[in-house]
């Protein structure tokens, strides 16, 4: 059986700013890439379902032209589960109470089925209220056209 979770994380640690600097070229704008350190992966206890979970990939790096320092989690999932944009809301709470750094959460969705689209959001609306919106961002592979990135290597983007 392959471990998917560990090849992407090895995948991802080889060439993290690459990986940004493709999806995600506002943070490129900002960032120093020659800063990003990977911090040690966390474990939580989740107490609703008595298992722990490990997150998968956290990178401490600095802004540019800044004294100042910003969280990039990202977080693997090789398969579709109802509940996963509260447990990525979860990540980033225990995340932001350890550190007090701004946090970007990415989410790189790697299954064939369902092509539907998955959720970038967790919301919490109470009495005609929204109480909580957090939002990630997402890398769906199932919906990428692999030709589109072909052409950006050829042209040298």
């Amino acid at each position: 059986m392959i471990d998917h979770d560990r090849l992407f994380k090895e995948l991802l640690t080889n060439f993290f700013p690459e990986f940004i600097e493709l999806f995600f070229p506002q943070i490129s704008a900002d960032w120093q890439p020659d800063s990003i350190r990977f911090l040690p992966q966390e474990v939580f206890s989740d107490i609703t379902q008595g298992k722990k979970k490990i997150l998968d990939l956290i990178v401490q790096a600095s802004f540019k032209n800044q004294d100042a320092l910003f969280i990039i989690h990202t977080e693997h999932q090789s398969y579709s589960q109802t509940d996963f944009n509260e447990r990525m809301f979860t990540y980033f709470a225990r995340l932001h109470e350890k550190y007090g750094l701004p946090i970007y959460p990415i989410v790189i969705y790697s299954f064939d089925t369902p092509i539907k689209p998955e959720p970038n959001s967790y919301r919490i609306e109470l009495f005609g209220k929204t109480v909580l919106e957090f939002n990630y961002s997402v890398i769906q592979l199932n919906q990428l056209h692999w030709q589109e990135y072909a052409l950006l290597e050829k042209s040298g983007s």
